[in-house]
């Protein structure tokens, strides 16, 4: 805050110089805004002119006895506050004052004095694309305005575009903030409730990082896709049957885990240290490779191998939330087997939510309808995630696999109907597998 106090000012100076001489005729006001991802920072300065500064006195001093208490300072930090309106995406915040400095009266009545205002508001969670609207009414007959923003020192969010009316009492501020917003402040509001409460918490912390991390399961779920069929040459035919889909999707889910319980360890405990980018286009890349293997076999049989590997990545996301709780030495070990198992839990749950529906429909000649669009679905989510992580560009992606996430549980029911009806009432595939293909059923 102290750095960005500094960087406003040398700003303000720039921008207007005449406040160093006597300012006369008019009420100077400038703001410069700081966005965060959870928050925005706002430093005003104000200096009112010769010919103004006895009004503003007059309001300041609110007894009249030629000195300007701190209760009085503060009261006119709240009324400028009062005076703003202030919004993002519409919805309405609540700036609280940080700090206030103001200067002695004689300076305010030559025309040198300088208020300063910092104030923060809280910013509710939100989708990739923002929207903050600033309106300054304070003593809108006298004053004059100034808005800018500073450039975001968070990678994630980017300045898109700038509006003031003809005076800048009104700024509207146009920014977009990489990754779903929501799930980022959630997540952190949890992490530290589970750093306070213990394994019990971080157990709970566990389930919810993995049901919110919608990549994560969308690699697990596209690769499961094909795991009731078996590959021949460039194309998924037959079923091997239940038991041997059972099996297979069994050595997948448990080499997954497995993977990421190696380096969910190593991480957390501070030996293996990988910078958070390129894992996360990782991820992304290895829900792409998941989403073609569905569409066109390029690795049969060697599923549970690639879960593995993928698995090794996937474990690195996950330790950068275990490890930022603040926990000791002893206390993480106890916490990387709850958060752990916490993944584990809601893993299970998610594949058992749409095992049953897998293997109804991979008995019918419906489940190419399934495995194609799902496998689509993933791949282009994928190459979202790859340009969005890889250049540092904006996308829709999380907030679309976001919301269809959160309609989970519909998805899975109304999944598991269609797969009812398509058993019932639908043409059976064939379950006979070629023998030159029992080499990849064994596999």
């Amino acid at each position: 805050m102290k750095l960005k106090v500094i960087a406003a000012a040398l700003m303000l100076l720039a921008l207007t110089r005449v406040a160093s001489a006597h300012r006369l005729d008019e009420y100077l006001q400038a703001t410069l805004i700081s966005v965060q991802r959870d928050r925005v920072d706002v430093s005003m300065r104000l200096i009112p002119g010769v010919a103004v500064s006895s009004s503003v006195i007059a309001m300041i001093d609110s007894n009249g006895d030629g000195a300007l208490s701190r209760e009085e300072q503060w009261a006119y930090a709240q009324r400028v506050l009062g005076d703003l309106s202030f919004t993002i995406d519409g919805k309405e915040l609540r700036p609280k004052l940080v700090s206030v400095v103001f200067p002695q009266i004689q300076q305010m009545r030559e025309g040198l004095g300088e208020i300063q205002i910092e104030y923060t508001a809280d910013l509710p969670a939100g989708g990739p694309n923002r929207r903050l609207v600033l309106e300054d009414h304070h003593q809108q007959q006298k004053a004059v305005y100034l808005v800018n923003v500073l450039a975001p020192s968070d990678p994630a969010i980017t300045v898109v575009a700038q509006k003031r009316n003809a005076v800048q009492s009104s700024y509207e501020l146009d920014y977009t903030q990489a990754g779903s917003a929501s799930g980022s402040l959630a997540l952190r509001s949890w992490a530290n409730a589970a750093a306070a409460l213990g394994v019990p918490a971080l157990f709970r912390l566990g389930m919810r990082h993995i049901a919110e991390g919608t990549d994560h399961l969308l690699f697990l779920l596209a690769l499961l896709l094909p795991a009731p069929l078996v590959a021949v040459g460039s194309r998924w035919i037959g079923n091997i049957g239940v038991r041997a889909s059972l099996l297979r999707i069994l050595r997948i889910v448990t080499a997954f885990t497995i993977g990421h319980s190696i380096t969910l360890t190593l991480a957390a405990i501070g030996i293996v240290s990988v910078p958070r980018r390129p894992i996360e286009v990782l991820i992304a890349v290895s829900v792409l490779v998941s989403a073609v293997h569905a569409l066109r076999p390029i690795f049969p049989g060697k599923e549970a191998g690639i879960a593995a590997f993928f698995g090794l990545i996937h474990g690195l996301a996950f330790a950068t939330t275990l490890s930022s709780l603040g926990l000791g030495r002893w206390e993480r070990f106890a916490g990387i087997l709850a958060f752990n198992l916490g993944i584990e839990t809601m893993q299970i749950i998610v594949v058992a939510a749409t095992l049953p529906s897998l293997l109804l429909l991979s008995r019918t000649l419906s489940y190419p309808v399934l495995r194609i669009s799902g496998a689509l679905f993933a791949a282009v989510a994928s190459a979202g995630w790859i340009v969005e992580r890889t250049l540092g560009l904006q996308s829709s992606v999380d907030t679309v696999v976001s919301g269809i996430a959160h309609q989970a549980v519909w998805i899975a029911v109304a999944l598991f109907l269609m797969s009812l009806l398509c058993s019932c009432f639908k043409p059976r595939r064939r379950s006979m597998i070629p023998p030159d293909t029992v080499s990849f059923v064994r596999s």
